[in-house]
């Protein structure tokens, strides 16, 4: 079968040029390391045409999508605990474990929620 259109050159080129806007789009979402790799991305090229009451002339929408895949969920843990006033507090864990010290990024020892106890100079 001939083909009735090159999609290349449809609509001045810019069919081409939307599709590989898109595709880039879908190449990064894949590079980034904080997205699954193996779920699977979508481009969908949609084009909608509606005729004129003759039947001569159709009017061509193009319309393109893509579905990526959102980034991996961040966790991490809080301490809970209450003030002096009865107050519900919380800090973020940093040692891994309630109660437990660490040498933290500087090189200082830290308690669990990060603050310093020992600093090194």
């Amino acid at each position: 079968m001939k083909n009735m259109i090159d999609l290349s050159n449809f609509a001045n080129g810019a069919v081409a040029e939307r599709f590989n806007q898109e595709l880039a789009k879908v190449l990064e979402n894949i590079a980034d390391p904080n997205t699954d790799p193996k779920k699977a991305r979508k481009l969908q090229l949609t084009l909608t045409i509606k005729a004129d009451e003759n039947r001569d002339i159709a009017n061509v929408s193009i319309q393109t999508k893509t579905t990526l895949v959102p980034a991996k969920d961040i966790e991490t843990k809080i301490i809970m605990d209450t003030d002096g006033e009865g107050n519900v507090v919380g800090a973020e864990l940093k040692s891994g474990m309630k109660g437990q010290m660490y040498i933290d990024d500087e090189g200082d020892i830290a308690d669990d929620r990060g603050q310093k106890v020992v600093k090194f100079k």
